[in-house]
């Protein structure tokens, strides 16, 4: 579990003004000042801030980067058991697998029907005037249960 950096520094510094704010918010009342409520409500945004930013520090996964791939678009995703990625028109022959993989590796499991999943890299190509038809370049097929990914044919 990776925790990033900047968001722990963030969620630590709001977790300290919401404790400033919640020993005025305190004072306020005792001393019953005129702003005692509008402090609930500050201190109580400032917590939720604070626990946001190290929830999210927390659960934050970075994109992984598989050596030769380029980035490429998911354009579809049936968030079951299928996920399409669109390649650019210059991309080389060689950058296919890599690609698919990366895409592959960085999908994430959560809420899907199944525990395979088929990616998908294509290319659509014009055979007419008017008319274009989708190329399939490489597929992968990512296994959700233990992390795998297979290249296909």
């Amino acid at each position: 579990m990776r925790a990033d950096p900047l968001l722990l520094t963030a969620g630590e510094w709001l977790g300290v003004a919401s404790a400033v704010l919640l020993l005025l918010t305190v004072v306020a009342f005792v001393v019953r000042w005129g702003i005692r409520f509008r402090l609930v409500g500050v201190t109580s945004f400032t917590v939720l801030l604070s626990l946001s930013c190290l929830a999210f520090a927390v659960s934050y996964a970075p994109r992984l980067q598989v050596e030769g791939a380029v980035s490429v678009p998911v354009v579809f995703d049936n968030g079951s058991d299928l996920v399409v990625a669109a390649a650019p028109a210059d991309l080389q022959p060689e950058a296919y697998g890599p690609s698919v993989q990366q895409v592959a590796l960085n999908l994430r499991g959560s809420g899907r029907g199944s525990q395979e999943v088929t990616v998908r890299l294509r290319r659509v190509e014009p055979t007419a005037a008017g008319t274009d038809r989708p190329v399939v370049l490489a597929t992968a097929v990512r296994n959700l249960a233990d992390g795998s990914v297979a290249l296909q044919d």
